[in-house]
């Protein structure tokens, strides 16, 4: 029945009750239309939320914990969970009881890289920067209030830095991150100088307001970034920004090592071989 008809138009009027109830029949049905619409809407996000939080679990989580974590109800949970397996988005792992991202998501993901650029066109800039180095080379871009790994190339040494493609990390503890957001546009800098969360990773990370926007002015000022036990002790990182052809960052190249290995001045002697490969990643990634 069309709400036309429902209403009497164009029909012939019956009693007022008759025509008020076949109204209200109406709405219920479109009401119901719609919420269906928006509870199919809502469980697309609540199952891509729980991808979310699986990709903070390198070790897996059980659905209980996921359940606790997204804040749904374990029925929900489990039925989300059940769908993602099926369809090889997340894989399950029968004797620990454990979910992780399924190989469709690095299908996914090896998509996007490739899509970029990150892939096949970077790497091989990237491999050249580590042959040179002996060190990690790690590119990454800036993903809201985090930069995002997408690329790493790990050095000959033993020791190895953990932030692998698809790693999430924060922006003010890090090189990779200083970079971008000193170089961003002039309204996101100041959004991010202003709004961004200041939580400490190590007892040398930055955390008070001024002296982080300090921080960001002197890497405007001197073109790099640089991250001194900040977000792990232990480690120290370089990094330069890769500049769109309006001259804003649209990614940072970065060389990052133990403490032990290279010291704060020879990571500064090798800025001008990061930047000779930003240029040369400027000049062949798509730019965002």
């Amino acid at each position: 029945m069309s709400v036309k008809e429902a209403t009497g138009e164009g029909a012939s009027p019956g009693t007022p009750a008759e025509a008020g109830a076949q109204v209200e029949t109406a709405k219920s049905s479109v009401e119901t239309r719609s919420a269906k619409g928006e509870s199919r809407t809502d469980m697309v996000g609540k199952a891509l939320g729980l991808l979310v939080l699986l990709g903070d679990e390198p070790r897996g989580a059980s659905a209980a914990e996921i359940s606790r974590r997204a804040d749904l109800p374990f029925s929900t949970t489990y039925r989300l969970l059940g769908s993602l397996t099926r369809d090889g988005f997340v894989d399950y792992e029968p004797d620990g009881r454990r979910y992780h991202l399924g190989l469709r998501i690095f299908q996914l993901g090896q998509a996007v890289s490739n899509h970029h650029g990150f892939a096949g066109t970077a790497l091989p800039i990237l491999r050249r920067v580590t042959e040179q180095t002996g060190e990690a080379t790690i590119l990454s871009v800036r993903d809201g209030i985090h930069h995002l790994t997408v690329n790493k190339v790990d050095g000959p040494q033993t020791f190895r830095v953990t932030s692998d493609p698809g790693f999430l990390g924060a922006l003010h503890t890090t090189s990779v991150g200083k970079a971008l957001v000193a170089f961003a546009e002039d309204e996101d800098r100041e959004k991010l100088l202003e709004e961004l969360p200041l939580e400490p990773l190590t007892t040398l990370s930055i955390t008070d307001r001024d002296l982080f926007r300090a921080e960001i002015e002197k890497v405007r000022r001197q073109g790099y970034a640089v991250m001194d036990e900040e977000n792990e002790l232990g480690m120290r990182a370089i990094a330069v920004p890769v500049f769109n052809s309006q001259g804003v960052a649209f990614a940072s190249l970065a060389t990052a090592a133990p403490v032990f290995r290279l010291s704060l001045e020879a990571m500064e002697a090798l800025v001008p071989l990061l930047q000779a490969a930003a240029v040369e990643l400027s000049a062949r990634l798509p730019q965002r």
